[in-house]
């Protein structure tokens, strides 16, 4: 049976809050912790840094899957593996060495995780597929959360489906961005398995457990 996971992304968590809030993701049944990276070079806004993927491992047990939305991000694996991250999940458009990248990844105990942009052609990760653990497809443009899911990408979730199974690769296919009770079936049937929600989580009317659960329903 294929085990689908759920990873509220802390970009719509209260900051001031923050400890609280991924308590409650994790007695809810979250599996992962998100945390979104950016620089404001690479996309057009700053997060968060090492320290708050510190903080979130205080905070927690589960994973910590943290997605690198940055220039040169092998400058800084280090930092966020020592800090507490379970995963790292890079750019291909910002690795020139993307299969170095992805072995250091995975010398320093991290689940190595690469990603594309949503007007990136899918042949461009093709070299590196067997080399990940988790392969991200980003469902809207990266920089900001709560934007509305992009029903382009759904083919190209399909395509990564169709070539992971072709090697045999057990990696997880993840998706983020307008992931809602909604749009998580059409992501579901496309192939993806982990499934990254923000708003639908922190910002669920009825709270974050509400949220969670309503995630899990929509898995089915």
């Amino acid at each position: 049976m294929t085990n689908y996971i759920i990873a509220p992304s802390i970009l719509s968590a209260d900051f001031t809050q923050l400890a609280s809030q991924i308590a409650a993701c994790e007695s809810a049944g979250a599996d992962w912790i998100h945390v979104d990276v950016m620089d404001g070079h690479f996309v057009p806004n700053m997060t968060v840094g090492p320290l708050i993927v510190e903080a979130c491992r205080r905070a927690t047990k589960l994973p910590l899957d943290v997605h690198l939305m940055i220039e040169k991000p092998e400058r800084y694996l280090e930092a966020f593996a020592e800090a507490g991250a379970s995963g790292l999940t890079v750019h291909v458009e910002t690795c020139p060495h993307i299969h170095r990248t992805l072995e250091h990844i995975r010398s320093l105990g991290c689940r190595a995780g690469v990603t594309l942009n949503p007007g990136t052609p899918v042949v461009m990760i093709d070299p590196v597929l067997h080399l990940a653990d988790l392969v991200l497809v980003l469902t809207v443009n990266p920089g900001f959360g709560g934007q509305a899911f992009l029903s382009e990408t759904i083919g190209k979730i399909t395509e990564i489906r169709r070539r992971l199974d072709g090697i045999g690769s057990e990696a997880y296919l993840e998706v983020d961005g307008g992931i809602a009770s909604n749009t998580l079936p059409i992501v579901k049937n496309a192939g993806a398995n982990a499934f990254v929600s923000g708003s639908a989580v922190f910002k669920y009317p009825r709270g974050i457990q509400a949220g969670i659960w309503a995630l899990r329903e929509a898995i089915g």
